[in-house]
Order: structure tokens, then sequence, then C-alpha cells
């Protein structure tokens, strides 16, 4: 069993424990649930950078990557430095995440929060839509065409927007549909870990135009961002990158500033 298929299977297993407890009618009464939200494909359209930057304390194949920040500190210093969106992982098992964490950045900022999970079921989109989310994550190697269809077309019911990850053709060709915001590609393959910008680069051309085109992973430089732009691209999800260093919101403003005037 590869890594993508055990988390998968905790998720389902940490989903039934959760519904058993939380209905979803209890998630609907939050404060939260009929706020307006953010629209993070609208901000990616109009924006010379386009960067998603992320709060990401760990991962299965970095152990830790940043424990030493609050969440507060860490997505205020993206909104000061110009970030798109925030993706904030809630995974709790793999990732050190939390719903918490999305509670706060909701408190903390007005950007678009991107809910990074697993979702493998319509109670994470309510969920999602409870703790302040904007945007949901789909990830069309752990989903069918049908699971898709009806998770994202749910989201955008609540006003969510849905940004979809696929990291080959099939994946891709399985998974266009309207109920659709974002399509992203993700650079790193999530059964080896392996990373290389040549599946977003790849895959371009076959991403339809009415989606706004996401590359995600393994953006660390400038020049690819740049080089990704002439592919059609307008956002950058980049998580360990800024994560990494001693002041992620700092290193953000730095790498944005420079992309936007270098743009002029």
């Amino acid at each position: 069993m590869n890594m993508l298929d055990k988390i998968i299977l905790d998720k389902k297993r940490e989903v039934a424990l959760k519904k058993s407890i939380i209905p979803t009618t209890q998630l609907e009464t939050s404060v939260l649930f009929n706020e307006r939200t953010y629209s993070m494909s609208k901000l990616l359209k109009n924006s010379l950078s386009g960067i998603i930057s992320e709060h990401k304390r760990r991962s299965p194949s970095k152990l830790e990557i940043n424990n030493a920040h609050t969440v507060e500190e860490v997505v205020v210093g993206y909104q000061n430095a110009g970030a798109c969106g925030i993706s904030v992982l809630t995974d709790g098992k793999y990732f050190g995440g939390s719903l918490d964490d999305l509670l706060l950045a909701k408190s903390s900022v007005t950007i678009p929060l991107l809910r990074k999970e697993f979702i493998v079921d319509e109670y994470q989109i309510i969920e999602a839509k409870a703790h302040g989310a904007d945007t949901i994550l789909l990830i069309a190697a752990v989903l069918t065409r049908e699971e898709i269809k009806q998770l994202s077309e749910l989201a955008q019911s609540l006003a969510l927007e849905v940004l979809l990850e696929v990291h080959n053709r099939e994946e891709l060709e399985k998974a266009i549909m309207p109920s659709l915001d974002m399509i992203g590609v993700n650079n790193r393959n999530l059964k080896t870990f392996e990373v290389s910008l040549d599946y977003s680069k790849e895959l371009a051309t076959l991403i339809p135009d009415n989606f706004v085109k996401v590359s995600e992973s393994g953006i660390s430089t400038i020049e690819a961002v740049k080089e990704l732009q002439k592919y059609g691209y307008q956002g950058f999800l980049m998580g360990e990158h800024f994560m990494k260093t001693n002041n992620p919101g700092a290193t953000a403003k730095e790498f944005i500033n420079t992309i936007t005037n270098g743009r002029h």
C-alpha cells in the first residue's frame, strides 16, 4: 500500500468517527456557515504574481517543516505579503494540521482560504464551510468522476470554490466538468513523492481556458513561476518554500515583490 492509499484509508475512518459524534445539522449552525466567501479564482485572474501561500507544519516526506510560528503570525504575514490566497492544511495525522488552524486563519485575514485536505465525503465540505473555508481541494487520484461531480456541486451550492488537483492526463480527462473553478496540476507524484515541473508543462494545453490553471508543489524560484506563466498558469501553490524559513511572511513578501516588480 502506497502512502496516498494509507492516508485515504485513515481519512475514511476519521470521517466516519466524526460523523457519529457531530452531525451536519450541528455544523450548519456555525456562525461562519452563512458568512460570505471570497473568490480565489478572481484574485488569481487579476494578479501579477498568483501566489497561494501555505500554512503547513509537516508532511509525510519531511517530518517537520515549521512548528515555531502561530497560525496568526504566518497567515497575517502572507496577507501583508500580497498573497492571493492561503492554503491551510487541516489533516492531523500526516501534516500536523487541524480545523482549528482554519478557524484561526479565518479570524486573522480577509483573503481567500483553501481547506487543504483529503476530501472523501460530503461531510468534509460542510465542515469546511462551517470553519471558514472559501475554497476546497478535490484530488482526482482518489475520487471517481461521479464523486467529483457530487462533491463539487455541493461545494458550489454552498458558495465555495473548487480547486481540482490532477497529476496526469487520465485524471484530467476524467475530471473536467462545469462545477470546477480551478484546475491544479500537482508537480509531486503523491505515490512516489518525486517532483517535476514537467507535469504542469505537459498538461497545460489540455486544461480548457475557462478554468484558472494552478501549478502546485515543487515551485521554489522566481524563474519557475515566470516559466509556468508562459504556459498559461495564473496560480502557484507554494507550501514548503515559505514555511521552512524563519519568517514565512517576509520571505513571501520578497518573493512576490520580485515577481510583480519584474513584470513591469
